[in-house]
């Protein structure tokens, strides 16, 4: 790979992430602060994301994987992105956002898997490769939360109350247009598939349905929906939480959590060869826990270091999970199911998990709103924390860790 095409795909990577990361971590408050939503209205909003990785895999595989080329197609997404983020910058009504940010997240959704593709397409050797481009994805986020606060102090307590969070979707649509129209630049990355008879269960992951026999992927596959309705509290209500506990620029803080996910990425190996798969996952599970208790308990005061040591914690909770669980999924497929299984556990997770998570939280944070308006926060967090101590002792009693994943990483 030669160095103009390396600095394209990083930017690319570097735009992807920097796109959703300017707007999705203060959407809460967004909706809060500048539309009034109710929690079961912050909740449908924020379930676009599950409604867009559900419909994901038919855009790619019916279309990008068929017909036409996949930088193409990223380029036209996006562009189609740029404005559907100007409307959602002008809505004034939850109701014509919903509309606006369902049909972003459903076209932007595939996106994330088009990126790969074409960032794959062009390495000799993926493994030694990819995460020195993927890594641009991980450090445009966290710009983009840093710039949100400490550069254009959007998130701030008079900037929140005057409306100004509503620029997020203006800077996301104008990094969106710059990405549409660098994508036309991309290396040419053509259909893989020119032939064949499309069956939907191959692009969805029903194949790896027989994965479920196994008594260990089962627990692990429930596991992985349940452990979703906690995941579903931090995205939908950690923004507008730290902002109503007084915490100074929470956007740039909260990108502390992406810091901490690119950093644990290196010590699952070592866990894995230490403590296998069983406890890897566990130590995930636990600290979800563990993170909302401390939210539960910690201020934007004398107990802020509670707050922001739980936002530190989202390396473990997410990586030891997530990333462990994929690893663990590849290893139970085999060569023929591999694809099929990831696919399954996507729509698992952040399909059906995620769905269910955020009506749980949009609920939960409805019941728990005072008539002054005001939110319980100590029952927001705690019910979460409980959930995801339930899900560690379901999964530490009935999962048996049979097979050692060490040697397989």
């Amino acid at each position: 790979m030669n160095t103009t095409i390396r600095i394209k795909l990083s930017v690319m990577m570097f735009l992807e992430f920097f796109i959703w990361g300017a707007w999705f971590v203060t959407l809460g408050t967004f909706l809060g602060s500048n539309l009034k939503a109710s929690g079961a209205e912050t909740a449908a909003v924020f379930s676009t994301q599950s409604w867009g990785a559900i419909i994901a895999p038919f855009i790619i595989g019916l279309i990008a994987d068929r017909y036409f080329n996949a930088e193409k197609i990223l380029g036209l997404l996006h562009l189609a992105g740029a404005f559907l983020m100007y409307q959602m910058y002008q809505s004034t009504d939850v109701g014509m956002f919903y509309i606006y940010v369902l049909s972003y997240m459903v076209l932007y959704m595939p996106t994330l898997a088009l990126v790969n593709s074409v960032a794959f397409n062009q390495m000799k050797d993926a493994e030694k490769e990819f995460a020195n481009i993927r890594v641009w994805g991980t450090i445009g986020w966290i710009l983009a939360g840093l710039s949100i606060s400490f550069f254009f102090h959007w998130d701030s307590a008079e900037a929140v109350s005057n409306g100004l969070l509503k620029n997020t979707f203006l800077l996301a649509g104008i990094s969106a247009l710059v990405l549409g129209l660098l994508s036309f630049t991309l290396p040419k990355t053509p259909p893989k598939i020119s032939e064949g008879k499309i069956k939907i269960g191959d692009i969805i992951g029903l194949d790896a349905l027989r994965l479920l026999k196994d008594k260990n992927f089962f627990i692990f596959f429930i596991s992985s929906i349940l452990i979703c309705i906690p995941l579903a509290f931090y995205y939908q209500n950690a923004h507008p939480f730290l902002t109503s506990a007084g915490v100074e620029n929470p956007t740039g803080k909260m990108a502390i959590g992406q810091i901490s996910e690119a950093l644990f990425l290196l010590f699952i190996p070592v866990f894995f060869a230490r403590f296998g798969f069983k406890k890897t996952i566990l130590v995930g599970m636990l600290a979800w826990a563990v993170r909302y208790v401390l939210f539960a308990y910690g201020n934007g005061g004398d107990l802020s270091f509670m707050l922001i040591t739980g936002i530190a914690l989202h390396g473990i909770c997410y990586d030891f999970f997530f990333v462990s669980g994929q690893i663990y999924t590849n290893s139970k497929a085999g060569e023929k199911y591999k694809s099929a299984a990831q696919g399954l556990i996507t729509l698992a997770t952040y399909g059906i998990g995620m769905l269910i998570g955020f009506a749980v939280a949009g609920w939960i944070t409805d019941n728990y709103k005072t008539v002054e308006g005001t939110i319980n926060w100590l029952m927001v967090w705690i019910i979460p924390a409980g959930i995801a101590f339930a899900v560690f002792l379901i999964f530490a009693l009935l999962f048996q860790d049979k097979n050692k994943l060490a040697n397989e990483i």
